[in-house]
């Protein structure tokens, strides 16, 4: 399926139903008086959040979005029925744009969480409403209210614990292959992740975390060269960064200016990127030899132009090696940034309106 983060879509609710006119006419009751219904409420339109989505192509199919409108009401002081929702299910990580205002409406993060895009029109009122001591047979009711019209621009960003940048080919697909249930294309050849790709890690029995995969980086992707800045958001949400590096590239000082490069890149598109947490993930160290590799890891660390000092792993994405490690310590750390995290920062579940079991998929 071809990957879509960005859409357009024109979404219009229901108009709520006209109030009735109508006067109750019984044998034997000559002043019956009014009983005009009020008329039904349209339908609302709503995002849910569906966590088996990863692309918003289906809103390049299909633009146009409309509830159903409310019923007038009737005689016997009846209700006319209310329209139904439209649930109108998207990626968890969509956030939603008034395309008109330019201004944000909200945000679908959790499975099930329902975002208000367009609130259907109230119904009018029956003839009863308007009855008085001087008016006792009024012949006026009030029409329903039309539904909210919106031109609503949806973006997908990746909701992943974990982001995975590199240079092209340095091994993250390989890397999201072996340690999760994605299957990305892994070839030997420079882009071969073309859209970014979401794996589950499980490590041990009680914990597991979300890594995205984004197509490598070259110099010049926050300017716009190669694919890296169309994906450059989806690691605005992670909490940890892995940069993969391919120690067949070359000696430590080489290894050091392909990792200034990827994050010189970071900073130009978002400075608070490079404030994160970025970890140094040294790949394929199945194609050199033991002592070549550390005396590597060992210069890459003295060179490394980062004032913090960071961790630096030696793994092997075709083996295995030392992935189990670099795994644990990142259930670790992402731990310990929950455990620091205020409660009022956590993500609360909205509350959600009633539910109607009726309303079209």
């Amino acid at each position: 399926m071809k990957f879509v983060d960005e859409a357009v879509i024109h979404v219009l609710a229901g108009n709520g139903g006209n109030g009735c006119v109508s006067f109750r006419r019984e044998k034997f009751v000559p002043r019956g008086g009014p009983d005009g219904g009020d008329g039904g409420r349209g339908g609302s339109i709503y995002l849910i959040g569906l966590s088996g989505l990863n692309t918003l192509v289906d809103f390049r199919v299909r633009t146009f979005w409309r509830a159903r409108s409310g019923h007038n009401g009737s005689g016997r002081n009846r209700t006319g029925a209310s329209g139904i929702d439209l649930l109108i299910p998207v990626p968890l990580g969509t956030l939603v744009y008034n395309q008109d205002h330019d201004e944000m409406i909200g945000e679908v993060t959790h499975p099930d969480e329902r975002l208000l895009v367009a609130r259907g029109g109230d119904g009018g009122l029956g003839n009863t409403h308007f009855k008085s001591s001087v008016r006792q047979a009024p012949r006026k009711a009030t029409p329903g209210e039309p539904g909210e019209e919106r031109i609503l621009h949806l973006e997908l960003k990746v909701l992943a614990d974990v982001g995975l940048l590199g240079l092209p080919n340095a091994g993250k697909s390989s890397l999201l292959a072996a340690i999760s249930d994605a299957r990305p294309k892994v070839g030997d050849y420079p882009f071969t992740t073309l859209t970014p790709k979401l794996g589950q890690v499980h490590v041990g029995l009680d914990q597991s975390f979300f890594v995205a995969d984004i197509p490598g980086l070259i110099e010049g992707a926050a300017a716009g060269r190669g694919l890296g800045i169309q994906f450059l958001k989806h690691l605005s949400r992670t909490r940890l960064l892995f940069h993969i590096v391919d120690l067949s590239r070359g000696g430590p000082e080489a290894l050091v200016r392909d990792i200034a490069e990827i994050e010189s890149e970071l900073l130009k598109y978002d400075p608070e990127l490079t404030r994160r947490p970025i970890w140094l993930v040294l790949n394929k160290v199945d194609l050199i030899e033991r002592e070549e590799a550390l005396a590597l890891k060992a210069a890459v660390a003295s060179l490394d132009p980062h004032p913090v000092k960071r961790p630096l792993f030696l793994i092997s994405a075709r083996d295995g090696s030392g992935v189990a490690e670099l795994l644990e310590a990142a259930a670790i750390q992402l731990r310990s940034q929950a455990a620091a995290l205020p409660a009022a920062d956590l993500p609360s579940q909205p509350a959600e309106p009633e539910a109607n079991e009726n309303a079209p998929r």
